[in-house]
């Protein structure tokens, strides 16, 4: 990563490409997404902006929504135009606007979760195609009490939940939405690096996070431009640690994405 000729942009796009979870993360979207093109679509809650761009490149017209005003700012450099800021209660969208919806690492910090799906469900036409990544809740696992234990507790990462579970997630989205699909990923080795990662970017930033939790904006690969050429030379141990996750196939995934549809009933 030659950090001082790239711009803001490529110097996240080439952070994205060394992350084990946010390149599982995109695929795992990727695959229950329809084609795009000639749709309008919007994505929610997708971090410093990476996966907006990405998703935007697959065609139709999109836009970008997050929570915390720093984030949106972000993002905008990310992907320019027709970002917006959600607070989880009203939109400034007319109703039957959107064919398709992606929500990522938001739902769970919104507190009535279910009133946000019913705005999502006014916005969206009749027929849409809704797809949510949250945290998968797996109760007392050996990461959630790892991630705890080192302080990264909910609040940190400005959860008003710890996540959910499919039976959870699915009974928020009824009866606006009915799931089609789900799945789950990112499994035990993925996410004890991912807990290192934000272990090390609370102390770097002195505990100095988001609504959204620590995200990692190009000004921060700046700054601390030493310890992202470190991780470079380190990333074939990240590689082969995303390669032994599928050693764990057998085993449910920390994370969890559902593709839904908007409901007859709900659109009657």
């Amino acid at each position: 990563m030659k950090l001082a000729t790239q711009s803001p942009q490529q110097q996240l796009l080439g952070l994205y490409e060394k992350s084990p979870l946010k390149k599982a993360k995109f695929a795992a979207i990727e695959e229950l997404l329809p084609d795009t093109s000639g749709m309008v679509c919007l994505d929610i809650g997708a971090d410093n902006g990476v996966l907006s761009y990405l998703l935007r490149q697959r065609g139709g017209e999109w836009h970008s929504a997050d929570l915390d005003e720093d984030v949106v700012a972000v993002i905008k450099n990310m992907v320019g135009d027709q970002v917006h800021q959600f607070d989880g209660g009203p939109t400034e969208f007319p109703d039957d606007y959107f064919d398709l919806i992606v929500i990522i690492d938001f739902l769970e910090h919104i507190e009535d979760d279910s009133g946000f799906i019913e705005e999502l469900s006014r916005i969206m036409k009749p027929g849409g195609v809704l797809i949510v990544n949250v945290p998968h809740y797996k109760g007392r696992s050996p990461i959630r009490r790892l991630r705890l234990a080192v302080g990264l507790t909910d609040d940190k990462h400005g959860h008003v939940r710890p996540g959910y579970t499919m039976d959870s997630l699915a009974g928020t989205l009824l009866p606006n939405f009915i799931v089609e699909k789900r799945q789950t990923y990112s499994r035990f080795f993925v996410e004890l690096f991912d807990v290192a990662v934000s272990w090390y970017l609370d102390r770097a930033k002195h505990g100095d996070s988001s609504r959204k939790g620590n995200v990692v904006t190009a000004h921060d690969m700046s700054t601390h431009r030493k310890q992202f050429k470190l991780y470079s030379l380190i990333y074939p141990l990240v590689w082969c640690l995303g390669q032994a996750d599928r050693l764990l196939f057998f085993t449910s995934g920390y994370s969890l994405v559902v593709r839904a549809r908007a409901s007859a009933e709900a659109t009657s």
